[in-house]
């Protein structure tokens, strides 16, 4: 049966380092018979200059019926006059919220190879293995009601709203279980539940489920101590789940634990597996069409696409341990430049994990 891989470059280095990894999936799908097709669409800036719409129409109802889809990065200076409502960044989240990819999962895991690449001391950081779960669809980033108004004496006053309804905490708490049951079997709960009502009700929800996982050792910890501890001591952690807009932050935080936010890749899925999946990073627009973006994190999101919604778990342990190959052989894209190693374009990284396969 064929399966559908929407491929979305998007933007700045968007459309670089996604054509390595469509590469390395085409080699993947002939070596293992996978049976997979490739489809391309638009979203973001490029969706824009063609058709004045972050997220087409076209592009959504051919993403609502493939099996996965890989994204690049939107966004870029060039777009950022226009009003919010279409600038590149409402193609991403139209796309999170059509498609109800409301669980984000962002590994941080540190490349033995890439220990002197990271901010911190070696010894600090050598080992790394941390699972972020982040709550995608709710939160203050979609809360109602929303905007900039003008108050009496005309000053301006700009409003969010912070909301989650019990059923979005206990899908996302879900994931999050079954994901530490999966790895070491602890969770930390990152909250603000001596401020923020909302995450009150987060900890009540987090301490009920914790009562049909019994395997799993379920902690709290407030968002500030837990930003303090990702720095001086993140192996204490195995997974982490949390709202939106504290993911958002951490997830990044923890990111450049590894050494470079190049190196990661994400999954964003719904209940039905369907999933997008996407490098960490942006779109980078100072130094696309260079040829020296790292695809890595592109091509590892490949690997988490084959392993997540495709279920072909041996294939995506092929591009990993291929990618782990590269890192050996001493290959670096700029970003994880390191003495004695040897500097490489995004196409010729692509080209060695095409090599190492």
């Amino acid at each position: 049966m064929s399966r559908t891989v929407l491929m979305l470059p998007g933007d700045g280095i968007g459309p670089e380092i996604v054509a390595e990894a469509e590469k390395v999936l085409h080699r993947i799908n002939d070596s293992f018979e996978l049976g997979l097709s490739f489809e391309s669409g638009l979203v973001g800036g490029a969706a824009i200059d063609e058709t004045g719409e972050p997220l087409p129409n076209e592009t959504l109802e051919r993403a609502r019926k493939v099996d996965a889809i890989l994204l690049g990065a939107v966004g870029g200076p060039k777009w950022d006059k226009l009003e919010m409502a279409k600038r590149p960044e409402k193609g991403l989240l139209g796309l999170r919220s059509n498609l109800e990819l409301f669980a984000n999962l962002r590994p941080a895991i540190l490349y033995p190879q890439l220990a002197s690449a990271s901010s911190l001391k070696p010894e600090v950081v050598s080992g790394l293995d941390i699972m972020i779960v982040r709550e995608l669809t709710g939160g203050i980033y979609f809360g109602q009601p929303r905007g900039i108004r003008e108050l009496e004496g005309g000053e301006r006053q700009g409003f969010n709203t912070y909301v989650y309804s019990e059923s979005e905490i206990r899908r996302i708490g879900r994931v999050a279980f079954e994901a530490a049951r999966q790895r070491k079997g602890r969770l930390c709960s990152v909250d603000k539940a001596n401020v923020l009502e909302v995450t009150v009700l987060w900890r009540e929800i987090m301490d009920e489920l914790a009562g049909e996982y019994p395997d799993v050792e379920l902690s709290h910890m407030y968002v500030d101590n837990a930003a303090m501890q990702l720095v001086r001591a993140p192996k204490q952690f195995d997974v982490i789940v949390t709202g939106n807009m504290f993911g958002d932050i951490l997830s990044d935080e923890a990111a450049m634990l590894t050494g470079s936010i190049g190196m990661l890749p994400s999954a964003s899925l719904n209940s039905e597996k369907q999933g997008m999946y996407e490098p960490c990073h942006g779109s980078a627009p100072d130094i696309a069409g260079q040829g020296i973006a790292n695809p890595l994190a592109t091509i590892l999101s490949g690997a988490m696409m084959l392993r997540y919604s495709l279920g072909e778990e041996e294939a995506a342990k092929a591009i990993e341990a291929a990618v782990s190959k590269v890192l050996d052989q001493g290959l670096r894209t700029a970003d994880i430049m390191s003495e004695g190693a040897r500097q490489v374009s995004t196409r010729e990284m692509g080209e060695a994990v095409l090599a190492a396969l």
